[in-house]
């Protein structure tokens, strides 16, 4: 069973740190955690951690200087740990995280810690909602890049332009990812949120979409009185949730964004797609901004783009930048990242595993193919693996339709994460319910050679899922690094 957030809260960690001698992360390895040991080491800390296996992402933590060990061990914990950071999909009976509590040593979950960092910063940006986060994170990253705004930025995934996961900047804006897990992001300190849109996920944790509302409008809510929250207007959801907070004056104001009603704040008029890529004007503040043609495909790119704009407006950023950054986006890594050609078709990773996902990122991947060499129209292959039963078994029904652009699919086992299979589903029940198009694949090497046996020049491959389905990338294309671990964003 996973452990809980702790709700320290940032007077009480301020105390901890500054008592602190050196500080261990369980789950070091994840793209977020490794984030924060990064901070908290450049603050002044001495950092270790732990974490499954190697990575990319652990050996740039060992060639920055900290240690990590490959295993999880009680006799890891410094003698002068002052701090123990753990991620909530440990288990509580994790040695560490035993040892430390034994020890008397304080300590308090990723969410927690990351509220506490971001109180230096004046303006802090929170991204939320259950599709879309790290992108729009990414994209608020671009606009304040372009502005020349010296941005600090936390995502769960990693962009390419900063290296990495994060970006130490200076001290005016923090802009990071709001993860609603286990209602994670209610630990944070925003001043401006952003909500995108939520529908039933998590269900370990969520039982309802009313559950959910109260989560999205606690966390607008902690804005205060002097913030902003910006949502989406087209998302029935996250509007009722805004509007809660704002009625109980627990945010300042609501800054609406859409597609369909042309009386929000921002409004994406005469969308199209040219090359397969989102176009439309930006209409804002009652005025024509101008053409955005974005460089990622996905009509749902055009959500991210005007809730980026809309905060990037709201913390003082001019027209001529946030255009130029949307412009030059070019997307997060694991979402419709291409990886190369196999058999003359061009293959993407994109980290999607819920069905609305699954739907809106192969509807994108659908407007990219091309026509084969005997002009018949190319094809949409997906290789995927659903993440935990719970999510497979509640969604089962919007599973059996969110393929609907594919041609083919290619089923792995589903990736357990924190979960037992108890449920009784498979992947290879759900590709014996979608019928003859779809084919279980027993193992990621099979899958990757299914796709050599059908991929033809013309057709689009996205292999697609949140666990370890990227081995199927590294079997496509063995003498390419990945360049993260599954444990990114939020699933």
């Amino acid at each position: 069973m996973s452990v809980v957030n702790t709700h320290e809260g940032p007077t009480r960690l301020s105390a901890y740190a500054a008592a602190a001698g050196s500080v261990f992360f369980i789950g070091i390895g994840g793209v977020m955690m490794s984030s924060l040991a990064y901070l908290t080491a450049r603050a002044g800390h001495a950092v270790c951690g732990s974490d499954r296996a190697p990575s990319p992402v652990t050996a740039r933590l060992e060639a920055a200087g900290i240690p990590v060990f490959y295993r999880h061990d009680a006799a890891n914990l410094p003698a002068d740990c002052g701090l123990v950071v753990y991620t909530v999909a440990i288990s509580g009976d994790n040695p560490e995280y035993v040892a430390a509590r034994e020890r008397h040593i304080p300590c308090v979950s990723r969410a927690d810690y990351l509220g506490w960092l971001m109180t230096a910063y004046k303006n802090r940006v929170g991204v939320a909602g259950m599709h879309g986060k790290s992108t729009c994170t990414s994209m608020c990253a671009r606009l304040f890049m372009d502005a020349e705004a010296d941005p600090t930025v936390l995502i769960g995934a990693e962009y390419r332009p900063l290296g990495g996961a994060f970006r130490l900047g200076g001290q005016e804006h923090f802009i990071f990812e709001a993860c609603e897990y286990m209602d994670s992001f209610l630990d944070f300190q925003p001043t401006v949120a952003i909500l995108l849109g939520a529908e039933w996920e998590h269900v370990d944790y969520f039982k309802s979409l009313a559950q959910i509302q109260d989560s999205f409008a606690a966390f607008a809510g902690l804005t205060g009185s002097g913030g902003v929250t910006v949502v989406n207007a087209d998302d029935e959801t996250v509007s009722r949730a805004a509007g809660r907070a704002l009625s109980a004056g627990k945010t300042g104001r609501v800054i609406t964004f859409s597609t369909k009603h042309r009386e929000a704040d921002f409004f994406a008029d005469r969308i199209c797609l040219r090359g397969g890529l989102p176009c439309f004007r930006l209409m804002a503040e009652g005025e024509d901004w101008g053409e955005v043609q974005l460089s990622v495909p996905g009509l749902h790119q055009v959500y991210n783009a005007l809730a980026a704009a809309a905060a990037a407006r709201v913390c003082g950023l001019e027209w001529a930048p946030i255009l130029h950054g949307l412009a030059r986006f070019e997307g997060v890594s694991r979402r419709m990242e291409y990886r190369g050609q196999i058999g003359g078709a061009a293959v993407y990773d994109d980290y999607g595993h819920h069905p609305t996902e699954i739907r809106a990122t192969l509807d994108g991947a659908a407007a990219l193919c091309g026509t084969h060499p005997d002009g018949t129209p190319g094809e949409l292959i997906c290789v995927f693996q659903p993440h935990t039963y719970s999510r497979t078994a509640r969604l089962y029904p919007d599973f059996l339709t969110a393929f609907g652009r594919a041609s083919r699919v290619f089923l792995i086992d589903i990736y357990a994460a924190r979960e037992t299979d108890t449920l009784g589903v498979s992947s290879a029940g759900l590709a014996a319910d979608l019928g003859e198009r779809a084919s279980y694949c027993p193992s990621p090497a099979q899958a990757a050679a299914a796709v050599r046996a059908v991929a033809r020049p013309g057709d689009v491959v996205v292999v697609m899922g949140a666990g370890d389905v990227v081995k199927v990338s590294e079997a496509l294309f063995p003498g390419k690094r990945e360049e993260q671990t599954q444990g990114e964003g939020c699933p």
